[in-house]
C-alpha cells in the first residue's frame, strides 16, 4: 500500500485527489495539509511514502516547502501537481529534489502513474519536460530562462520578494540574517538584470511564477 499525503491550500482540491486515490487498490490517502508548514509536520510523523504537492501556497510556498522537506527526509519522494505550466517550474524543481512535476490539467490517470513510478524510486519526467532538461544540458545557460539559472535559495528570495515581503520578514521566517538576504537579494538582481522589487514581481507576473 502506497501511504500518499496531499498538500494543497484548495479542499475541493484535495478532496477530488482523495476521492480518486480511494479508486486505486494501492493507495491509501494517510494525511492532508493546506500549506508547506503543516505538510513538514507530515513528514516529521514519518508515515508517509509520497507527497503530491501543489507550489502555490500561502504562509509558506511549495519551493521553500520542498527545501524543508528535502532536508528532513531527503529520500521521500515529491510530486508536484501544479497549477502553473511545467515550462514554468519543472526543470528548476527536479533539479531542487522534486521527484516529478505535474501540471492539474494532465489526464488523472498520468497521476496515479506518476506516483507509482516515484514510489518506487525513479523520477516521474514528462516528454516536455525531458526536451527542456536535454535543452539545459546542450545549451547551456545561455538558453534558460533568467529564473532558471538561479539557485534554490536565490529562487526562494526571488519568489518571495516578487510577492512583496520584506527582507526583514524574510529573515525571520528563513532563519536568516538580514544581511544575507539582502545579499540573495543583490544576486537576484544581477543575475537577471532587474533593477528593483517591482521589476521582480512584473517578471514573476509576466512569467507565470506567481498569481
Amino acid at each position: 500500500m502506497i501511504r500518499i499525503a496531499i498538500v494543497d491550500d484548495h479542499a475541493i482540491v484535495r478532496a477530488g485527489l482523495r476521492q480518486f486515490f480511494a479508486e486505486q487498490m494501492d493507495f491509501s490517502v494517510v494525511a492532508e495539509a493546506a500549506n508547506g508548514r503543516d505538510a513538514l509536520d507530515i513528514v516529521r510523523g514519518g508515515e508517509v511514502d509520497v507527497i503530491v504537492m501543489d507550489i502555490s501556497m500561502p504562509d509558506q510556498s511549495g519551493v521553500d516547502a520542498l527545501a524543508a522537506i528535502k532536508a528532513r527526509a531527503p529520500d521521500l519522494p515529491v510530486l508536484i501537481l501544479s497549477g502553473f505550466p511545467e515550462a514554468h517550474y519543472a526543470v528548476t524543481l527536479l533539479r531542487q529534489g522534486a521527484s516529478g512535476y505535474l501540471n492539474k490539467d494532465c489526464d488523472p490517470e498520468e497521476i496515479v502513474k506518476a506516483i507509482r513510478t516515484v514510489y518506487r524510486g525513479r523520477k516521474y519526467i514528462t516528454a516536455g519536460v525531458a526536451e527542456r532538461l536535454a535543452e539545459g544540458l546542450g545549451g547551456g545557460q545561455a538558453d534558460k530562462p533568467l529564473h532558471e539559472q538561479l539557485s534554490e535559495r536565490e529562487l526562494q528570495v526571488f519568489l518571495r520578494l516578487a510577492k512583496g515581503e520584506t527582507i526583514g520578514h524574510m529573515a525571520d521566517s528563513m532563519s536568516l540574517s538580514v544581511k544575507t538576504v539582502s545579499t540573495y537579494r543583490t544576486r537576484v538582481m544581477d543575475k537577471m538584470g532587474l533593477a528593483s522589487n517591482s521589476d521582480l514581481t512584473y517578471y514573476a507576473l509576466k512569467n507565470g511564477l506567481i498569481q
